[in-house]
């Protein structure tokens, strides 16, 4: 078959090539306080510069390696190997060959090594956070916090795991019973982006593991670490050799391997809506199921009935988390008319007032971008808004720290013609858009491909539920704009995406339903 190559026009296949963008000048050696706190994870056996395949810690087959930076300073923090095809279907092999016995065992016992895998995550959560904003830059509070998130989502799956139900279906003839079953679909093939290093992984190989279903792991090149220490993590709980595989380098040779595999029951991503495409498309070949969490281009509506303290501190928390690089952040902010000054001004202040620096500073909000071309694509944006007659309030320039700072900005006078609006700028950007009307704002939210999720802001209820109904988005918050729960399905329509993640519903993405039918027996 004709094998789909999920790549760039880039050289994305030399492993040399791969990390070319992300820093820019000369290689930096670490510094005594990164070097200390390596060590320090080093020691603990967190800080793991392998990949896991069939339960071992292996190096690629060619040598080759790629550099895993911090990009707060642009230092190296350690090499971890360049793979490609030939281990990853070693580690297929090994997942295949563990789902036989794994996905026997009953649900209660997968349930107890999920939740000494939960117990291990959360007993190890400061450092893993450390280890997350090493190589992510995000800021230390927040990478603990992911920890806690993700680890939540091995907790759920354990405890949803155990109540997994068939079903009985009243037969039209006497001597027949009908029944469904459900089982694990197989071998998945987890996909994962860098914004999340952690929580990503947990909520996919969670309900997978819980399911009866074998993982192998691709974690994005830029944050391998924290994967990896959650794979070691999950050795240490006991999980058998094979059911939890990690492979990182090359990856449209990874992606290829997973989609030519018949092994591969199920491919599982967050990430890209092009590369969603392309991996729907490659898995069409051998007929997989397929779960897809894609891009967004998430409106935030203020209506101008909106309680101010409330919808600013929740703009500001959709809108910045991560330093805006998430895909259910805020990425157009739609203000009524009526208090669109007095909106923009107090969000201005607000946001003019976030500290930005290391991740390991105490008191910062804001770290770095993940690397030199995300910023090149914050700073295009913004230069072609303000080309277009849009005015930067705050911000709108890198920050004075260099490296992959940028500093957080407000800009007003957006319209839907803009790539701010049209596009998600994936960083630390607020566009403010005006409208008059309910109508108006509706009809803005959804002129848009992505609908993975919306924000609105209002204390009226009739209008609230109204203009819900009335979004095309997978989800929706109402007066909140942080949304993500291991007990929710998160997952979005149009072109974010296929599936949902976390919640009951969550669990049938790793499940097959057999019907059986029993005829009368002498």
């Amino acid at each position: 078959m004709q094998m789909i190559r999920v790549r760039t026009r880039m050289a994305l296949s030399a492993c040399a090539m791969l990390y070319r963008s992300s820093i820019s000048g000369p290689v930096r050696l670490m510094t005594t306080d990164t070097q200390s706190i390596a060590a320090k994870l080093s020691s603990s056996g967190l800080l793991r510069s392998q990949a896991l395949i069939g339960g071992k810690w292996v190096d690629a087959y060619d040598g080759k390696t790629i550099k895993v930076h911090n990009p707060a300073t642009g230092e190296v923090i350690t090499d971890v190997p360049c793979m490609g095809g030939r281990e990853t279907n070693d580690a297929i092999s090994s997942a295949y060959d563990a789902f036989s016995s794994w996905s026997k065992l009953t649900a209660a016992e997968r349930s107890k090594y999920l939740r000494k895998w939960y117990d291990l995550i959360m007993a190890h959560k400061e450092e893993l956070g450390q280890l997350m904003t090493l190589e992510q830059g995000k800021p230390l509070k927040e990478a603990i916090g992911e920890v806690s998130y993700g680890a939540g989502f091995i907790e759920f799956s354990a405890e949803e795991g155990k109540r997994i139900y068939g079903d009985i279906i009243p037969s039209p003839s006497a001597d027949r019973r009908l029944f469904v079953l459900k089982q694990p679909v197989g071998v998945v093939g987890a996909i994962t982006p860098w914004n999340f290093p952690l929580a990503m992984i947990t909520r996919k190989v969670g309900p997978a593991l819980a399911c009866g279903c074998t993982v192998v792991i691709k974690p994005s090149e830029l944050t391998p670490l924290t994967a990896l220490a959650a794979a070691e993590l999950s050795i240490q709980a006991g999980i058998p050799p094979g059911v939890v595989n990690v492979v990182m380098g090359n990856a449209p040779d990874i992606g290829d391997a997973l989609l030519a595999s018949p092994q591969v029951r199920k491919i599982t991503f967050t990430g890209s809506t092009r590369v969603g495409k392309k991996l729907m498309e490659g898995a069409a070949a051998t007929v997989k199921k397929v779960s897809l969490e894609l891009g967004g281009n998430a409106p935030c509506i203020i209506f101008d009935d909106a309680d101010l303290e409330v919808a600013l501190k929740g703009a500001l928390a959709t809108k910045f988390r991560n330093t805006g690089q998430t895909c259910v952040c805020a990425n157009r902010i739609l203000v009524q008319e009526g208090i669109y000054d007095k909106f923009a001004d107090a969000f201005a202040k607000a946001v003019q007032n976030m500290k930005v620096g290391d991740g390991f500073t105490e008191g910062v909000e804001q770290g770095p971008l993940i690397n030199e071309a995300a910023v090149q694509k914050v700073e295009s944006f913004v230069e072609e808004a303000t080309l277009k007659g849009a005015k930067v309030l705050v911000g709108g320039k890198r920050h004075s720290l260099g490296m992959t700072f940028y500093e957080p900005t407000v800009v007003t006078g957006v319209n839907s013609e803009m790539l701010l609006a049209k596009e998600e700028v994936f960083g630390p950007v607020a566009p403010l858009l005006k409208f008059k009307t309910d109508e108006e704002a509706i009809q803005m939210a959804n002129d848009t491909n992505a609908g993975l999720a919306a924000y609105i802001f209002s204390t009226n209820i009739k209008r609230a539920w109204r203009v819900t109904e009335a979004l095309e988005y997978g989800i929706v918050g109402v007066n909140e704009g942080l949304v993500s729960t291991e007990v929710a399905p998160f997952g979005g329509v149009k072109q974010s995406g296929l599936g949902r993640e976390g919640s009951k519903y969550g669990m049938d993405e790793y499940l097959e339903m057999k019907y059986v039918c029993l005829g009368s027996m002498s």
